[in-house]
This record gives structure tokens, C-alpha cells and sequence, in this order.
């Protein structure tokens, strides 16, 4: 509806009711569109269908990737999007990625905690409900800007201008933009997942990840000691969640299914299996057994073509697969999730290496022939390094000369100004671009940037601001910057609503209202 319609709408249900003679339609259209989503569902729909649309636009061109940053405040959500809009006029395949670990270790009530599904789970949908809060004020604030661009106009008669500015809120464009949720291992029973699902779907996801791990059991990605279920017990939970969405209305909602096999050699269960060659019996497979020649106390047997055998059995009372058996057992675990109900996959690997990824996914593309990946460009990584070894190896495989190189020293700032280090670099460049293309990346995203980036800035500013650089610390490395730039939140009265609450108070109190943007506001010092 534009914003001419708006008025018209709003007028004709104020002129039948003549007690509120006080409103201004105008001021209820502006209202309106500055709030364009009532709910966290309206926002999962109409998230859900962006993500659809993206999904089909990659399958027919691998160049249409989507890309998102993580975050853990709904600040830090909103000024991604800012700057996004800021920099590219457009959000078109930029999304929030909401990371477990960074709640856990940023947002829970026991303090920071390592990512063990020990945070509690009410503080996921919080999370979504608060970054949704932040991109919702972000579309108020913009269109207040334009509201009053307008009102100065119509004030100086510039018809032209007023036009003009009524056309940018009429093409207007939200921030509001998918997120794609962490739910972990579904913090407990497939009973458990869904109804955390739902509260998830409520504030506003549209898709949902979640890995293959025991939740009681559950590990970072990129640490040791992961354990994983077998793969009938996570379809439960791939189906609970399914359920959630169509309860919810959602029916387009997006579930990406995680496995975590490649860097887990354990399992808490020997699964079920009814005949030969079943899921269970493919799990199963992959144990690490030793054919049994006498049956000791307490011994778990199992049989296997004709055979009896014995799988290892930790003190931990976990069992251990066979060593080597990460990617097949990926690889099954992709094709089963997608062939009962997931949209996308993430293989969570130890390093960011096309080849592996694109290997494994060729693998599931003969069976699911638009298999897509979403990738964690994770911090967990060393980039620099991973690829430095990259160059080397493929240098090495080419009969180049690398007398000059210690493969296992590339790190060092020795080396940054080589040859190797600006190939490296720019296979880093064009990694997601590559990767989108070759491994079947749909959506690239980095778990835990703003976790990094805070202790980066924070440390640059103290060290000058507690040592000899004193205030100059602050103006030089932060403010003089956010004025070159164009920073918005040099102006934070204004980015934390003092504008918008201001407005309100003129449609409320016409002019008897108590505004703070006077000639006194020092926000006004920013205003060249």
C-alpha cells in the first residue's frame, strides 16, 4: 500500500468516529509503515518466502550466493543492516546468522560458558524476538528521516522534492531481513526440539539449524570429543521441527541440517535396525568392532554378515567408529536429512578447503541432485595459514621452487609480503564466490565476527586511551572516523529513538510537546 493509500485508509476510519477529531491521519500512515511487521509470525512468513525465492535463484545461477554475519545484540544486527543498505542500497541475499556459541558465551545468565547447550534455551527465541526488535526500530528511524525531508519540502513549496521523497517511502526497503537460528542439538528430546522451535518460529526465524550431535553431549564444532546420534534419532528431530513450522503457519519455513560426523568419532547409541542395509545397519557399519572369539562380562555384541562382533567400548560408555569413516559417514548423513525433510545442509569441517567440501557434496548430488550447503567461514579457522599451506602444497605439486618457505612457519609476518601470501590471499578473496560455485555453497556465513572484531576495537581503544594518547585515543580512532565515514551512530540520541519519541509526542501533544531535539541537543554538533 503506498503512503497516499495509507492516509486515505486511515482518514476514512477516523472520519467515523467523531471523537477523534485528535488524530491525524497523516501521522497514523506514518506510524503504520514504520511498523510494518505486528509479529514475530508476520516476519517468518515473509522472511521464509526471501529465502525460498534466494534458494531457487542459486540453483539456476551458483553466482546468486547469500551471505550473513553472526550475531549476539540486537544493535549489532541492526548495524550490520544499516551498513548494508549504506554501502550496497540493498539487503537482496544478506541475512543474520544467530550463533549458539556466542550466547553461550555472551548472553547467559551463569556467565560466559563454553558451546555445550548448557545456556539457557529461552534465551535463543529472546534473542530473535531482540535483533528483529533493533531492525524494526532501524526501518523507523529511516522512514522518520524521510518524513521529515517531507515535511521540509512541502514547508519551502518544492512540489518536485516532496515527490520525489514520497517515491523513496513509497520503494522503501526493510531491514528486516532471514535469520537463520541456531538450535543446536534441540536442547533435549525430539519433544524438547519442537517446542523450542515453535518459540523460535514465534519471534520471527524462518530457518532453523540443527546438528546431529547428543544434546547432553553436544561440543562446539571445532572442538574434540563430539558424539553423534543415530540418524533415525535426529530425524525425529528434523521432523518436530517441520511440525513446528506448519503448526506455526509457516509451511515454507527452512530447516538446515547440520552434521557434525566428519570430526566426531564417537556415538553414545548402537542404533536400531530392522533389516540389512537399513539406516541403522548402515550406522551401525561404521563402528569400530573386533570379531568376537569369547564373550566377556558385560560385552555389547552385535551381528553382522554371519559374523559376531564386539564394538569398542569407551569407559565413557561411548562407542568409537572406525578411523577414516568421517566423510562417507557425512555423506549419508546429508542424503538422509534431505530425504526426509531438511531444505539445507552444513558440513561443519576443520578447515575451509574447497576440494574436501566439493568432494562430498558431488558425492550427494548423484543421489540429491540440488543438494545445497550452508558454510561456516568460521573464526575457528586460520585462514591465513590454511591457505599459505594450500599455495605450498599445490607449488609443491607443480615442481615449483620453495627453498624460500618453511611450510610449517607461513604464518610468520616474514612471509606476508611474498608471492605465496598474495595468492593465498587472493584465494581467500574469491573463497565464497569459488566455493558457491564449485562445492555447492548456498549461503556463506561467519559464526562469531562481531565477537572478534569487539576485542579487536576494544583493545586498540584502550591501549591509547589509558596511555599517553588520552582523550585523542577516542576522537582520533573512533569519532573523526565515524564523522569521515558516515557512521550513523555518531548521532546516538538519534539512533537509539530520541527522533522518533520526539515525533511521537507531536502527534500526541501537538504543540504543547516537550521535544529534545531543540538547538540545544549537542547531536547538532554532527549535523555538517
Amino acid at each position: 500500500m503506498t503512503y497516499s493509500n495509507e492516509i486515505a485508509a486511515a482518514d476514512q476510519t477516523i472520519g467515523a468516529q467523531p471523537a477523534w477529531d485528535g488524530i491525524d491521519a497523516e501521522s497514523v500512515a506514518r506510524m503504520r509503515l514504520q511498523n510494518r511487521f505486528k509479529t514475530g509470525l508476520e516476519i517468518a512468513k515473509y522472511t521464509a518466502g526471501i529465502m525460498r525465492r534466494d534458494m531457487a535463484a542459486y540453483d539456476a545461477d551458483p553466482a546468486q550466493y547469500t551471505q550473513s554475519l553472526g550475531c549476539w545484540h540486537g544493535f549489532i544486527g541492526q548495524q550490520k543492516l544499516i551498513s548494508i543498505k549504506k554501502h550496497f542500497g540493498t539487503t537482496k541475499g544478506r541475512y543474520l546468522y544467530l550463533s549458539g556459541w556466542m550466547i553461550a558465551a555472551l548472553r547467559s545468565e551463569f556467565g560466559p560458558l563454553p558451546d555445550q547447550s548448557m545456556h539457557e534455551k529461552t534465551s535463543v527465541p529472546a534473542l530473535i524476538e531482540e535483533l528483529y526488535t533493533f531492525l524494526r526500530q532501524a526501518d523507523a528511524r529511516e522512514l522518520g528521516g524521510l518524513f521529515r525531508e517531507l515535511d521540509d519540502a512541502r514547508k519551502s513549496g518544492d512540489e518536485v522534492s516532496a515527490k520525489a521523497i514520497q517515491a523513496k517511502i513509497d520503494g522503501f526497503a526493510t531491514h528486516v531481513v532471514p535469520i537463520i537460528a541456531d538450535i543446536d542439538a534441540g536442547f533435549g528430546n525430539a519433544e524438547a526440539t519442537y517446542l523450542l522451535a515453535k518459540k523460535m518460529i514465534e519471534a520471527g526465524a524462518c530457518a532453523l539449524q540443527i546438528e546431529n550431535q547428543v544434546s547432553d553431549e553436544k561440543q562446539c564444532g571445532h572442538q574434540d570429543g563430539k558424539v553423534t546420534v543415530p540418524h533415525e534419532d535426529f530425524l525425529a528431530k528434523i521432523r518436530a521441527i517441520r511440525y513446528a513450522f506448519m503448526e506455526m503457519g509457516v509451511d515454507d519455513g527452512i530447516i538446515v541440517a547440520r552434521t557434525d560426523s566428519l570430526g566426531a568419532g564417537l556415538t553414545k547409541q548402537i542404533a536400531f535396525t530392522r533389516e540389512a542395509g537399513d539406516i541403522g545397519d548402515q550406522y551401525n557399519s561404521f563402528l569400530d568392532c573386533d570379531e568376537v572369539t569369547e564373550i566377556g562380562h558385560g560385552d555389547v555384541l552385535i551381528s553382522r554378515d554371519g559374523k559376531l562382533l564386539k564394538p569398542k567400548r569407551l569407559p565413557s560408555n561411548l562407542y568409537q567408529f572406525r578411523s577414516g569413516t568421517g566423510e562417507d559417514r557425512c555423506v549419508l548423513d546429508c542424503i538422509t536429512s534431505l530425504q526426509n525433510g531438511a531444505d539445507l545442509l552444513w558440513i561443519e569441517t576443520e578447515k575451509p578447503h574447497i576440494g574436501q567440501i566439493g568432494g562430498m557434496v558431488s558425492r550427494i548430488r548423484e543421489v540429491i541432485p540440488n543438494a545445497k550447503l550452508v558454510y561456516n567461514n568460521s573464526p575457528s579457522f586460520n585462514w591465513t595459514l590454511n591457505f599459505r599451506q594450500q599455495v605450498f602444497d599445490a607449488w609443491t605439486e607443480a615442481g615449483k621452487d620453495l627453498s624460500a618457505y618453511d611450510r610449517a612457519k607461513l604464518m610468520s609476518v616474514d612471509y606476508d609480503t611474498t608471492e605465496l601470501a598474495a595468492e593465498a590471499d587472493e584465494r581467500i578473496r574469491t573463497f565464497q564466490r569459488d566455493a558457491a560455485a564449485q562445492a555447492g555453497i548456498f549461503h556463506h556465513l561467519i559464526t562469531l565476527p562481531t565477537y572478534h572484531t569487539a576485542a579487536l576495537s576494544t583493545d586498540n581503544l584502550a591501549k591509547e586511551y589509558f596511555g599517553d594518547q588520552g582523550m585523542l585515543g577516542y576522537v582520533k580512532g573512533v569519532q573523526r572516523q565515524e564523522i569521515r565515514q558516515g557512521i550513523a551512530c555518531v548521532k546516538h540520541q538519534n539512533m537509539s529513538g530520541s527522533d522518533i519519541g520526539d515525533d511521537h509526542k507531536e502527534y500526541f501533544a501537538g504543540e504543547a510537546a516537550l521535544k529534545a531535539g531543540g538547538e540545544h541537543n549537542t547531536m547538532n554538533q554532527f549535523a555538517a
